[in-house]
């Protein structure tokens, strides 16, 4: 892999195992994955697709890879992403990712939104084998997958997110997590790597919940006197209709006080809510969502109502821009690739293609802006395949 743009696959995941026996390695194992990520980008959702890529860009690709075989087939592929240790594969993502991260430049703290996502069609009945859940971290200014992991079968998010939390470098940021994660356990982690969260409180924790409206309650009932507080409103227009969002921090030591007599919450400096207040712009158009809709957090860092609003917004993107993008660009919903491992490597497989995709910049006023004119162009131009390749 004599090309810069293999580079980082060549150093970050030549630590790899190879799972096959010394008499089955035709083929390399790191153009295996280099062809399997070529394809992936290019638009290949399948084991035959990846294999007719590689057949159709043979001549192509014998410029970098050794091929000392020729072009794996789709029984190969499949074998091997089933047999590859998914924790190896996956810490060689995080290493080359973690590399990128720290050389992309930031404004402010780092929002990293964490959340799962089920790759629906993973399952295997016949195997009793239920589909795979992933939990991913998401830097929300860089735009980059950071890690995931899998939850294990007869688990949940509750114990994925420490794991995930543990293989990454938080200190300094925000880690944004919806209410699955809003766990002491997870908040003193947070605060022990050098973080500070922001925690979505929901009915999972009723009581936690109505004391911290109680909270609201009384300071809005004063109002907000004396109290350390701030507001900020953000107005906005979506889908036929206007909205306010009411954004509010309260950090007053009396009411935080009074909440932590009962709960002992780690870390907690202040308490967030956010008041959604939705108008129909046609009045005879009735609202297909709640009028008013009040949503509460935990964090550990005292944050203007302004930060504390982008940082709840740029939480959604890892649901617009990776779970939905994966879902309807990528079809990750669809795959059946599911075979041992394959499917939790595959996952990994996406998400770096997501980044490299993501993270490449169109100089042209002319280039492909969306992600699916990106897939169609490096399936059909080497060169910006190469850029593409080159782009992390």
């Amino acid at each position: 892999m004599e090309n810069s743009a293999f580079l980082p696959l060549t150093q970050h995941f030549a630590g790899l195992d190879d799972p096959r026996v010394e008499r089955t390695k035709l083929h390399r194992l790191l153009d295996i994955v280099a062809i399997a990520l070529c394809a992936v980008i290019a638009g290949a959702e399948s084991w035959d697709d990846i294999a007719l890529f590689g057949q159709t860009k043979a001549d192509w690709l014998k410029q970098f890879l050794a091929l000392p075989n020729g072009i794996p087939s789709h029984d190969t592929f499949n074998r091997v992403f089933a047999a590859l240790d998914p924790e190896q594969f996956r810490a060689g993502f995080q290493s080359w990712m973690q590399a990128v991260a720290e050389a992309l430049p930031t404004h402010g703290a780092q929002v990293i939104a964490v959340d799962g996502k089920t790759v629906r069609r993973s399952h295997d009945r016949h195997h009793g084998k239920s589909a795979i859940h992933m939990v991913s971290a998401w830097a929300t200014q860089t735009q980059l997958v950071l890690a995931q992991v899998k939850v294990e079968e007869k688990s949940n998010e509750i114990t994925a997110i420490p794991d995930l939390l543990r293989t990454l470098e938080l200190a300094g940021c925000l880690v944004s997590i919806d209410a699955m994660g809003c766990q002491r356990a997870i908040a003193e982690q947070i605060v022990a790597q050098g973080a500070d969260y922001i925690l979505a409180l929901k009915d999972n924790q009723p009581d936690l919940l109505d004391e911290v409206a109680d909270c609201f309650m009384l300071a809005d009932a004063e109002p907000f006197d004396g109290m350390g507080h701030d507001q900020q409103t953000s107005v906005g227009k979506a889908h036929g209709r206007l909205e306010l969002h009411h954004h509010t921090i309260l950090a007053d030591p009396a009411h935080l006080a009074w909440l932590q007599a009962e709960q002992h919450w780690p870390g907690l400096q202040a308490l967030g809510r956010v008041h959604v207040e939705r108008r129909s712009l046609d009045p005879d158009t009735p609202l297909t969502r709640p009028a008013h809709e009040v949503r509460y957090y935990l964090l550990s860092r005292v944050v203007s109502a302004e930060v504390f609003g982008a940082a709840v917004r740029s939480h959604w993107g890892i649901e617009n821009q990776v779970h939905w993008v994966l879902d309807v660009t990528f079809h990750e919903d669809a795959s059946r690739m599911r075979t041992g491992y394959a499917a939790e490597n595959v996952a990994v497989l996406r998400h770096i293609a997501l980044n490299l995709l993501r993270q490449h910049a169109t100089a042209s006023a002319r280039g492909p802006r969306s992600l699916k004119a990106k897939r169609l162009k490096a399936a059909w131009d080497h060169d910006y395949l190469l850029q593409i390749l080159s782009a992390c």
